[in-house]
């Protein structure tokens, strides 16, 4: 028997937005960017450093607290403004800010790096790459 295949059964490619991947992509960074913080309180040692005031060779101090609460609102604000932004500034903040946070992942992991540490540092390059690659790529009107 020669079966044909019904239109009933295909799946529908839905087009999804590229403004909408940005923003997905971000928001996957975001996980990885806080649960590799979040393991990192597992790590023996962590939790006795940070009431004794330190992360990693740093004081805690208000200043630090500032830096590092910049360093993950970029990220999480680029979730909205990957929907929100219009194309031109969208594109180049999507170039810029991923090309910045890449060196700003690397250095995270400068001294005692877990495996765990590794493998979220790869991902998250990846995901940032991908951000650059589709921004780069953005659709031009013809």
């Amino acid at each position: 028997m020669n079966a044909q295949k019904s239109p009933q059964n295909e799946l529908t490619d839905i087009k999804v937005s590229l403004k909408l991947k940005l923003a997905a992509l971000w928001a996957s960074f975001m996980f990885l960017y806080i649960y590799i913080d979040y393991f990192h309180l597992y790590m023996p040692g962590s939790l006795k450093d940070m009431l004794a005031g330190k992360a990693f060779v740093y004081d805690v101090t208000q200043a630090f607290l500032l830096i590092v609460l910049i360093t993950v609102t970029i990220p999480a604000l680029m979730i909205f403004l990957s929907v929100a932004l219009p194309a031109k500034i969208n594109r180049w903040v999507n170039i810029i800010i991923p090309a910045v946070y890449i060196p700003y992942t690397l250095l995270n992991l400068a001294g005692e790096a877990w495996v765990h540490m590794v493998l979220g540092a790869v991902v998250e390059l990846a995901l940032l790459c991908l951000i650059i690659f589709h921004a780069w790529k953005w659709p031009r009107i013809s």
